[in-house]
C-alpha cells in the first residue's frame, strides 16, 4: 500500500504543477517517477512493457529540465568527461 500511496501522492503534486496535464500522461509519468529509481537496469524493459500494456496509446510525457541538461553538457565539455 505505501507504493500505491506514494503513486497517488506524486500524481497529485504533478496535477498541482501541471493542472492542464492529461491525467492518464500525469499518472504514467508519475509510476514512472516512483519507480523508475528503484529498480535495477535490466528491469528497466519489463517495466516500461508493463507500462506499455496498462496505457495503450498514451504517449510518453516529456520531462522539461530547464537549464539543467545544457549545464550538464556545458560542465562534461570542460571537464573532458
Amino acid at each position: 500500500m505505501r507504493a500505491v500511496r506514494s503513486v497517488i501522492n506524486a500524481a497529485g503534486q504533478l496535477k498541482s504543477a501541471y493542472p492542464d496535464m492529461n491525467e492518464d500522461q500525469l499518472l504514467l509519468r508519475a509510476l514512472r517517477d516512483v519507480n523508475v529509481p528503484k529498480f535495477l537496469a535490466d528491469d528497466l524493459p519489463l517495466f516500461e512493457n508493463i507500462i506499455k500494456d496498462l496505457f495503450p496509446g498514451v504517449d510518453r510525457p516529456e520531462q522539461v529540465y530547464g537549464p539543467l541538461v545544457p549545464m550538464i553538457n556545458e560542465t562534461c565539455i570542460k571537464e573532458n568527461l
